[in-house]
Protein backbone atom coordinates (compact mmCIF):
# COMPACT_ATOMS: atom_id res chain seq x y z
CA UNK A 1 0.00 0.00 0.00
CA UNK A 2 1.28 3.48 -0.87
CA UNK A 3 2.30 5.62 2.08
CA UNK A 4 -0.15 8.33 1.01
CA UNK A 5 -3.08 5.91 1.10
CA UNK A 6 -1.97 4.34 4.38
CA UNK A 7 -1.61 7.82 5.85
CA UNK A 8 -5.08 8.82 4.63
CA UNK A 9 -6.65 5.80 6.38
CA UNK A 10 -4.64 6.44 9.53
CA UNK A 11 -5.57 10.13 9.66
CA UNK A 12 -9.17 9.47 8.72
CA UNK A 13 -9.44 7.24 11.78
CA UNK A 14 -7.65 9.74 14.02
CA UNK A 15 -9.94 12.58 12.97
CA UNK A 16 -13.08 10.46 13.39
CA UNK A 17 -11.99 9.44 16.87
CA UNK A 18 -11.03 13.04 17.66
CA UNK A 19 -14.50 14.31 16.76
CA UNK A 20 -16.05 11.92 19.27
CA UNK A 21 -13.40 12.62 21.88
CA UNK A 22 -13.92 16.37 21.62
CA UNK A 23 -17.64 15.81 22.06
CA UNK A 24 -16.86 13.84 25.20
CA UNK A 25 -14.62 16.62 26.51
CA UNK A 26 -17.33 19.21 25.91
CA UNK A 27 -19.81 16.97 27.68
CA UNK A 28 -17.46 16.60 30.67
CA UNK A 29 -16.91 20.36 30.81
CA UNK A 30 -20.63 21.04 30.54
CA UNK A 31 -21.52 18.63 33.35
CA UNK A 32 -18.73 19.81 35.63
CA UNK A 33 -19.53 23.49 35.02
CA UNK A 34 -23.12 22.78 36.07
CA UNK A 35 -21.90 21.46 39.42
CA UNK A 36 -19.49 24.39 39.90
CA UNK A 37 -21.22 27.42 38.45
CA UNK A 38 -19.02 29.79 40.48
CA UNK A 39 -15.87 28.44 38.77
CA UNK A 40 -17.34 27.61 35.36
CA UNK A 41 -14.79 29.75 33.49
CA UNK A 42 -11.91 27.79 35.02
CA UNK A 43 -13.58 24.50 34.14
CA UNK A 44 -14.04 25.53 30.50
CA UNK A 45 -10.46 26.74 30.27
CA UNK A 46 -9.26 23.39 31.53
CA UNK A 47 -11.26 21.63 28.81
CA UNK A 48 -9.66 23.84 26.16
CA UNK A 49 -6.21 23.17 27.60
CA UNK A 50 -6.88 19.44 27.51
CA UNK A 51 -8.03 19.59 23.89
CA UNK A 52 -4.97 21.66 22.95
CA UNK A 53 -7.19 24.56 21.85
CA UNK A 54 -6.67 27.13 24.59
CA UNK A 55 -4.09 29.27 22.78
CA UNK A 56 -6.20 29.50 19.62
CA UNK A 57 -9.28 30.33 21.68
CA UNK A 58 -7.52 33.16 23.52
CA UNK A 59 -6.49 34.70 20.22
CA UNK A 60 -10.16 35.22 19.38
CA UNK A 61 -11.92 35.63 22.75
CA UNK A 62 -11.38 37.55 25.96
CA UNK A 63 -13.24 35.32 28.42
CA UNK A 64 -14.27 31.68 28.91
CA UNK A 65 -18.02 32.09 28.60
CA UNK A 66 -19.56 28.64 28.15
CA UNK A 67 -21.40 29.48 24.92
CA UNK A 68 -18.26 30.87 23.28
CA UNK A 69 -16.15 27.87 24.32
CA UNK A 70 -18.76 25.37 23.11
CA UNK A 71 -19.23 27.14 19.79
CA UNK A 72 -15.45 27.36 19.28
CA UNK A 73 -14.97 23.64 19.92
CA UNK A 74 -18.03 22.55 17.97
CA UNK A 75 -18.17 24.62 14.82
CA UNK A 76 -15.95 27.70 14.62
CA UNK A 77 -14.52 27.74 11.05
CA UNK A 78 -11.44 29.55 12.35
CA UNK A 79 -10.66 26.60 14.65
CA UNK A 80 -8.98 23.75 12.71
CA UNK A 81 -9.61 21.43 15.67
CA UNK A 82 -13.35 22.06 15.96
CA UNK A 83 -15.56 19.02 15.54
CA UNK A 84 -16.91 20.37 12.26
CA UNK A 85 -13.34 20.88 10.99
CA UNK A 86 -12.02 17.47 12.00
CA UNK A 87 -15.01 15.59 10.61
CA UNK A 88 -14.40 17.35 7.28
CA UNK A 89 -10.74 16.34 7.43
CA UNK A 90 -11.81 12.76 8.17
CA UNK A 91 -14.10 12.78 5.14
CA UNK A 92 -11.38 14.29 2.91
CA UNK A 93 -8.95 11.56 3.96
CA UNK A 94 -11.61 8.90 3.39
CA UNK A 95 -12.12 10.27 -0.13
CA UNK A 96 -8.36 10.04 -0.77
CA UNK A 97 -8.46 6.35 0.26
CA UNK A 98 -11.88 5.72 -1.31
CA UNK A 99 -10.81 2.68 -3.34
CA UNK A 100 -9.59 0.95 -0.15
CA UNK A 101 -12.89 1.40 1.69
CA UNK A 102 -15.99 -0.71 1.35
CA UNK A 103 -19.09 1.06 0.08
CA UNK A 104 -20.64 0.82 3.55
CA UNK A 105 -17.57 2.31 5.25
CA UNK A 106 -17.35 5.21 2.80
CA UNK A 107 -21.07 5.94 3.06
CA UNK A 108 -20.90 5.91 6.86
CA UNK A 109 -18.08 8.48 6.86
CA UNK A 110 -19.75 10.63 4.21
CA UNK A 111 -23.13 10.47 5.96
CA UNK A 112 -21.51 11.43 9.25
CA UNK A 113 -19.96 14.49 7.61
CA UNK A 114 -23.27 15.56 6.05
CA UNK A 115 -25.29 14.91 9.22
CA UNK A 116 -22.95 16.84 11.49
CA UNK A 117 -22.64 19.63 8.93
CA UNK A 118 -26.41 20.10 9.04
CA UNK A 119 -26.52 19.74 12.83
CA UNK A 120 -23.82 22.35 13.40
CA UNK A 121 -24.90 24.82 10.75
CA UNK A 122 -26.12 27.17 13.48
CA UNK A 123 -24.93 27.93 16.98
CA UNK A 124 -26.11 25.23 19.40
CA UNK A 125 -28.30 26.39 22.28
CA UNK A 126 -27.34 25.20 25.75
CA UNK A 127 -30.61 23.27 26.11
CA UNK A 128 -29.86 21.37 22.89
CA UNK A 129 -26.21 20.65 23.66
CA UNK A 130 -26.65 17.18 25.27
CA UNK A 131 -28.64 15.95 22.27
CA UNK A 132 -26.13 17.36 19.79
CA UNK A 133 -23.20 15.74 21.62
CA UNK A 134 -25.09 12.44 21.73
CA UNK A 135 -25.65 12.67 17.95
CA UNK A 136 -21.92 13.21 17.37
CA UNK A 137 -21.10 10.12 19.44
CA UNK A 138 -23.79 8.15 17.61
CA UNK A 139 -22.37 9.05 14.20
CA UNK A 140 -18.94 7.91 15.35
CA UNK A 141 -20.45 4.60 16.47
CA UNK A 142 -22.12 4.09 13.09
CA UNK A 143 -18.80 4.53 11.29
CA UNK A 144 -17.10 2.07 13.65
CA UNK A 145 -19.88 -0.44 13.02
CA UNK A 146 -19.49 -0.15 9.25
CA UNK A 147 -15.74 -0.69 9.55
CA UNK A 148 -16.04 -3.63 11.92
CA UNK A 149 -18.70 -5.31 9.84
CA UNK A 150 -17.41 -4.86 6.29
CA UNK A 151 -13.67 -4.14 6.06
CA UNK A 152 -11.09 -6.79 5.23
CA UNK A 153 -8.61 -7.30 8.07
CA UNK A 154 -5.73 -6.18 5.85
CA UNK A 155 -3.06 -3.49 6.09
CA UNK A 156 -5.55 -0.68 5.44
CA UNK A 157 -7.73 -1.86 8.31
CA UNK A 158 -4.72 -2.04 10.62
CA UNK A 159 -3.53 1.45 9.69
CA UNK A 160 -6.97 2.84 10.47
CA UNK A 161 -7.13 0.97 13.77
CA UNK A 162 -3.69 2.32 14.72
CA UNK A 163 -5.02 5.83 14.21
CA UNK A 164 -8.10 5.10 16.30
CA UNK A 165 -6.27 3.73 19.32
CA UNK A 166 -3.44 6.29 19.27
CA UNK A 167 -6.04 9.05 19.34
CA UNK A 168 -8.19 7.32 21.95
CA UNK A 169 -5.26 6.71 24.31
CA UNK A 170 -4.29 10.36 24.02
CA UNK A 171 -7.83 11.46 24.84
CA UNK A 172 -8.32 9.14 27.83
CA UNK A 173 -5.05 10.33 29.34
CA UNK A 174 -5.97 13.97 28.79
CA UNK A 175 -9.49 13.72 30.17
CA UNK A 176 -8.17 11.93 33.26
CA UNK A 177 -5.58 14.66 33.69
CA UNK A 178 -8.25 17.37 33.44
CA UNK A 179 -10.03 15.91 36.43
CA UNK A 180 -7.11 14.94 38.56
CA UNK A 181 -4.74 17.83 38.04
CA UNK A 182 -6.64 20.83 36.67
CA UNK A 183 -10.10 20.61 38.19
CA UNK A 184 -9.41 19.71 41.81
CA UNK A 185 -9.96 22.69 44.14
CA UNK A 186 -6.44 22.41 45.57
CA UNK A 187 -3.42 20.15 45.60
CA UNK A 188 -4.30 19.24 49.18
CA UNK A 189 -7.32 17.33 47.95
CA UNK A 190 -5.38 15.03 45.62
CA UNK A 191 -5.97 11.42 46.59
CA UNK A 192 -9.05 12.14 48.74
CA UNK A 193 -12.70 11.29 48.09
CA UNK A 194 -13.82 14.94 48.12
CA UNK A 195 -14.91 15.05 44.51
CA UNK A 196 -17.00 11.95 43.89
CA UNK A 197 -19.62 13.69 41.79
CA UNK A 198 -17.03 14.97 39.36
CA UNK A 199 -15.24 11.61 39.19
CA UNK A 200 -18.55 10.06 38.20
CA UNK A 201 -18.90 12.74 35.54
CA UNK A 202 -15.56 11.69 34.08
CA UNK A 203 -16.68 8.05 34.03
CA UNK A 204 -19.82 9.05 32.16
CA UNK A 205 -17.81 11.10 29.68
CA UNK A 206 -15.91 7.97 28.57
CA UNK A 207 -19.01 5.73 28.70
CA UNK A 208 -17.55 3.84 31.64
CA UNK A 209 -19.96 4.64 34.48
CA UNK A 210 -21.93 1.41 34.49
CA UNK A 211 -18.94 -0.78 33.66
CA UNK A 212 -17.02 0.72 36.58
CA UNK A 213 -19.83 -0.09 39.00
CA UNK A 214 -20.09 -3.65 37.66
CA UNK A 215 -16.43 -4.11 38.53
CA UNK A 216 -16.01 -2.08 41.73
CA UNK A 217 -19.50 -1.81 43.16
CA UNK A 218 -20.70 1.46 44.66
CA UNK A 219 -17.32 2.68 45.93
CA UNK A 220 -16.04 5.81 44.17
CA UNK A 221 -12.37 6.60 44.70
CA UNK A 222 -9.70 8.36 42.70
CA UNK A 223 -7.41 5.34 42.98
CA UNK A 224 -9.93 2.85 41.62
CA UNK A 225 -11.14 5.09 38.82
CA UNK A 226 -7.58 5.81 37.74
CA UNK A 227 -6.83 2.07 37.83
CA UNK A 228 -9.91 1.39 35.69
CA UNK A 229 -9.05 4.02 33.08
CA UNK A 230 -5.33 3.27 32.98
CA UNK A 231 -4.73 -0.43 33.66
CA UNK A 232 -7.97 -2.38 33.17
CA UNK A 233 -7.53 -4.21 29.86
CA UNK A 234 -11.21 -5.05 29.39
CA UNK A 235 -12.19 -1.37 29.38
CA UNK A 236 -12.18 -0.27 25.69
CA UNK A 237 -11.04 3.28 26.46
CA UNK A 238 -8.37 2.43 29.01
CA UNK A 239 -4.73 3.14 28.24
CA UNK A 240 -3.86 -0.54 28.61
CA UNK A 241 -6.58 -1.64 26.17
CA UNK A 242 -5.54 0.95 23.59
CA UNK A 243 -1.86 0.01 23.88
CA UNK A 244 -2.62 -3.69 23.50
CA UNK A 245 -4.63 -3.00 20.33
CA UNK A 246 -1.91 -0.76 18.90
CA UNK A 247 0.65 -3.50 19.46
CA UNK A 248 -1.63 -6.04 17.78
CA UNK A 249 -1.95 -3.79 14.73
CA UNK A 250 1.78 -3.09 14.62
CA UNK A 251 2.55 -6.81 14.89
CA UNK A 252 0.18 -7.55 11.99
CA UNK A 253 1.85 -4.89 9.83
CA UNK A 254 5.30 -6.20 10.73
CA UNK A 255 4.24 -9.68 9.64
CA UNK A 256 2.50 -8.42 6.46
CA UNK A 257 5.48 -6.35 5.30
CA UNK A 258 8.10 -8.70 6.74
CA UNK A 259 9.88 -5.68 8.17
CA UNK A 260 10.74 -4.95 11.78
CA UNK A 261 10.25 -1.26 12.54
CA UNK A 262 11.20 1.08 15.34
CA UNK A 263 7.49 1.69 15.95
CA UNK A 264 7.04 -1.95 16.98
CA UNK A 265 9.78 -1.60 19.59
CA UNK A 266 8.35 1.68 20.87
CA UNK A 267 4.83 0.24 21.08
CA UNK A 268 6.07 -2.69 23.16
CA UNK A 269 8.01 -0.29 25.40
CA UNK A 270 4.92 1.86 25.94
CA UNK A 271 3.09 -1.12 27.43
CA UNK A 272 5.99 -2.71 29.24
CA UNK A 273 7.57 0.36 30.84
CA UNK A 274 4.46 2.38 31.70
CA UNK A 275 1.51 0.03 32.10
CA UNK A 276 2.96 -2.97 33.89
CA UNK A 277 3.08 -1.58 37.43
CA UNK A 278 0.27 -1.33 39.99
CA UNK A 279 -1.78 1.83 40.31
CA UNK A 280 -0.39 2.53 43.80
CA UNK A 281 3.08 2.79 42.29
CA UNK A 282 1.79 5.18 39.63
CA UNK A 283 0.18 7.38 42.30
CA UNK A 284 3.34 7.33 44.40
CA UNK A 285 5.25 8.79 41.46
CA UNK A 286 2.53 11.34 40.72
CA UNK A 287 -0.44 10.72 38.46
CA UNK A 288 -0.01 13.98 36.56
CA UNK A 289 3.65 13.16 35.95
CA UNK A 290 2.71 9.68 34.76
CA UNK A 291 0.11 11.03 32.34
CA UNK A 292 2.49 13.68 31.01
CA UNK A 293 5.10 10.99 30.36
CA UNK A 294 2.51 8.72 28.72
CA UNK A 295 1.29 11.50 26.43
CA UNK A 296 4.85 12.27 25.38
CA UNK A 297 5.58 8.61 24.63
CA UNK A 298 2.29 8.15 22.77
CA UNK A 299 3.02 11.20 20.60
CA UNK A 300 6.54 9.90 19.90
CA UNK A 301 5.06 6.56 18.81
CA UNK A 302 2.66 8.34 16.46
CA UNK A 303 5.54 10.24 14.85
CA UNK A 304 7.55 7.04 14.50
CA UNK A 305 4.65 5.24 12.80
CA UNK A 306 4.36 8.09 10.29
CA UNK A 307 8.11 7.93 9.66
CA UNK A 308 8.32 4.13 9.35
CA UNK A 309 5.42 3.87 6.93
CA UNK A 310 6.14 7.15 5.09
CA UNK A 311 2.72 8.70 5.67
CA UNK A 312 1.66 11.86 3.92
CA UNK A 313 -1.04 13.68 5.88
Amino acid sequence: MLGKTAGALYWMARYLERSENNARLIDAGFRIALTRSNTAAAEWRSVLVTAGQDYAFRQAHQDYHSQRVVDFMLRDPANPSSILSVIKQARDNARTARTYLTREAWEAVNTSWMTLGALLRRQVREDDLPDVLAAIRQQSGLVRGAFAGTMLRNDGYNFSRLGTFLERADNTARILDVKYYLLLPSVAHIGTSIDNVQWETILRSVSAHRAYHWLYGTEISALKIAEFLILYKQMPRSLAFCCDKMNDNLAWLQHAYDEETEAVRMGASLCRDRLSRPIASIFDGGLHEFITDFLRANAALARQIECDYRFVE
